[in-house]
């Protein structure tokens, strides 16, 4: 194999980020397209692949556009120029809005009237009744909020806000005089956007989207003037956030200024209804100075990002997958407070199959216990209304020493974060921002509590962010431990947040961006070795994304020695399968269900000793190179074998897991013959069935039924 070694990083052998997310957001579309799946969670799955396009655009395809227009020439990963990037990525988004559009109008819209729900597309097909509420309804509600805008020579084109819908119009005076003059109304984002009609007396529902009800009535909004044409519009602007840190002294008000330029970048893409007459179009073009390339014609609504409220409309519950209630922990189902129930073992918590409460007991207990003297926690997405932030803010009220790590760079979660910032700041906790240059995004707590033997460290480690609303919809793991040696790193990790002071050594946390790197290629080039001496090797890991260039060279090599590795990642895979020589021992999947993976699991067969480590951080360079990331270690033999068997059901998936192909594609497995087997579900029904029982009983709690007096 000596002489494919050279091939390793040969850049034919890696596949460009950029199109390799567009495949999962095909994977994602291909949900939606499934007719297996209960009707509106096929809604959903529409509206996710709209909402992920947004983003992709004004981050991804906004930074390479920055790219060409400062003439960087520089290759990635697959030997692609930032054009040629731009112009692959031009061909696969189109195809994906095409297939999006088809989805909607082939499949859901006629699935949705046999169930009883009629979308109106079109205003024009409203019944004289139904346009009579229509009308009304707009009069009410609708008219006293819109600001109608013309364009002429004393009223230049209005700033559009990034993903905001609009509707253009040409309008001309009702005399004939002068020409035609545009004109447009932006659709009310604090409106509903599906207005339900009233019921006609057969039992279907029908609903109409705000923009068909705007452009009916759009003449009521030029009274002067005749509308010719009227059709909505909607743009994408560059809203990547780049801010100098050297340059900033003061870190929150500059993220503060760059959140509100967000709404004014570049545009990068415009959507139009393919009816739009051209004419308005060629306005359109000119004033946003578009390409053709960057011009998205569809039939259908514009932002189907709607489908997610669609989704919440009352009485189709029948037509979505019953909401699965997290079970509780089993170790944890005792009347004993937290830090007892953590000084009997280390306790595994597999989101969202186990309730995320005991994240958040552990540290509300702490806000309220005397002997707790410090918490340490590190913040990147909280939610809107967040328990956490809440016991911080007490903890610190109650004399608490509390240092919180908030990440003001969580990309649009700034302003979010920034509010936090400031609570916490108020309630009298130690707010930091990380350091210069790298975002936080490791996920731990520190707790630290005076007991009788001394002084005590509690720790949580999790892979996902401390976040109780995304802990329902995204799958994590999470470990609770009182070990002495992961205690001291901890206090080291926070330590290095708010002193910049690291350590002489580590015991045993992996921190990124000192030295994982190096330890994964260790790890990885440990298992080739012994595979050339004719030993047992094997890897197996699962993550969100891989596209670290050396660390798939490393995979390259191990499977070239004859390692078997098995990647179980949902997102971006830059590395190819099935090269020969090269790639032939690998076997790439990616799990789509009704939760979003998210936990990063790694798994080295080791001689035998069999190391398994979970953490925050991806295979790609900015989580190795630019993050602080946290990797653990899994020592404790019983949460081994449990996360042993997480990866063992998801590598056995034959219902959700799309498994990559040499060409690139990803293709669903053949399940005739074979046992049925949805990783998801399969976790939900084995928390149900374990949550039921705790996992230690305290027999001097068992109560004994009183024997009834005997009759005299």
């Amino acid at each position: 194999m000596a002489d494919t070694g050279l091939n390793y990083l040969d850049s034919q052998n890696y596949v460009n980020r950029e199109l390799s997310w567009l495949e999962f957001d095909f994977r994602i579309l291909n949900e939606a397209r499934d007719k297996s799946i209960p009707l509106f969670e096929r809604l959903k799955f529409l509206s996710i692949t709209a909402s992920n396009l947004d983003e992709f655009f004004m981050v991804r395809v906004a930074s390479l556009k920055d790219m060409v227009h400062a003439k960087y020439k520089k290759t990635d990963i697959a030997g692609l120029r930032p054009e040629e990037q731009l112009e692959l990525i031009g061909e696969k988004t189109h195809e994906l809005v095409a297939l999006q559009y088809s989805t909607y109008n082939r499949s859901l819209l006629p699935a949705l009237k046999q169930q009883g729900l009629q979308i109106v597309s079109e205003h024009e097909e409203l019944t004289e009744k139904d346009g009579n509420f229509v009308d009304r309804f707009f009069h009410d509600n609708v008219y006293p909020v819109l600001t109608p805008m013309a364009v002429d020579s004393s009223r230049p084109f209005p700033l559009i806000r990034n993903k905001s819908l609009n509707i253009a119009a040409l309008v001309q005076k009702k005399n004939g005089a002068d020409g035609l003059e545009f004109a447009m109304v932006q659709v009310p984002s604090g409106l509903p956007r599906i207005v339900e009609l009233p019921a006609d007396g057969n039992g279907e529902r029908r609903v109409i989207l705000l923009e068909e009800i705007i452009e009916r009535n759009i003449g009521k909004l030029f009274l002067s003037n005749q509308v010719v044409c009227a059709c909505p519009y909607r743009i994408i602007r560059n809203a990547d956030l780049t801010i100098d840190e050297d340059e900033a002294a003061d870190l929150l008000s500059e993220i503060q200024k760059q959140i509100k330029k967000r709404q004014w970048g570049e545009v990068i893409r415009l959507d139009v209804d393919e009816k739009m007459d051209s004419r308005l179009l060629k306005i359109l073009k000119t004033e946003f100075r578009m390409k053709e390339e960057d011009i998205y014609a569809v039939n259908g609504p514009l932002d189907l990002t709607f489908l997610m409220k669609m989704y919440g409309l009352e009485g189709f519950e029948e037509l979505k997958t019953p909401a699965y209630v997290p079970a509780p922990v089993p170790q944890m189902m005792t009347e004993e407070d937290i830090f007892t129930q953590i000084r009997r073992q280390d306790i595994l918590l597999h989101h969202p199959y186990m309730t995320f409460k005991p994240v958040v007991d552990f540290v509300r207990q702490a806000s309220k216990d005397p002997q707790v003297l410090a918490i340490k926690q590190t913040l990147y997405r909280v939610s809107g209304n967040s328990p956490i932030v809440a016991a911080l803010a007490q903890a610190a009220e109650n004399g608490k020493q509390v240092t919180v790590l908030v990440e003001l760079k969580a990309r649009f979660d700034e302003e979010n974060n920034i509010v936090w910032a400031k609570k916490l700041e108020k309630a009298g906790c130690h707010v930091i921002y990380g350091l210069l240059g790298l975002k936080t995004h490791s996920k731990i707590t520190l707790v630290v509590r005076k007991e009788e033997e001394g002084i005590r460290r509690y720790v949580h480690l999790g892979t996902g962010n401390y976040n109780d609303s995304t802990a329902k919809l995204y799958t994590d793991c999470g470990i609770l431990t009182c070990s002495a040696r992961i205690g001291e790193d901890a206090t080291a990790v926070f330590n290095m947040l708010s002193g910049y002071s690291e350590p002489r050594s580590w015991n045993k946390l992996v921190v990124a961006p000192l030295w994982m790197r190096n330890r994964f290629l260790h790890l990885i080039e440990m298992e080739r070795e012994r595979a050339l001496e004719g030993k047992k090797a094997r890897i197996v890991a699962k993550m969100n994304s891989l596209c670290d260039r050396d660390i798939i060279a490393a995979l390259y090599a191990a499977s070239a020695a004859g390692v078997q590795i098995d990647l179980i990642i949902r997102g971006i895979c830059c590395l190819k399968v099935g090269i020969p020589g090269i790639s032939e021992n690998i076997t790439v999947r990616s799990i789509v269900g009704n939760f979003l993976e998210h936990s990063r699991i790694f798994y080295f067969y080791s001689d035998g000793r069999e190391q398994i480590f979970m953490g925050s951080a991806d295979w790609m360079p900015r989580n190795l190179d630019k993050r602080v990331e946290i990797v653990f270690p899994v020592e404790d033999e019983k949460i081994k074998e449990e996360v042993k068997h997480i990866l063992e059901i998801q590598l056995a998936d034959n219902v959700k897991a799309h498994v990559l192909q040499k060409d690139g594609t990803y293709e669903k497995i053949d399940k005739r013959g074979k046992q049925l087997i949805n990783s998801q579900e399969y976790f939900c029904e084995e928390a149900t069935r374990r949550g039921m029982l705790p996992e230690n009983l305290i027999h001097d709690r068992i109560f004994v039924p009183a024997q009834a007096p005997e009759e005299a």
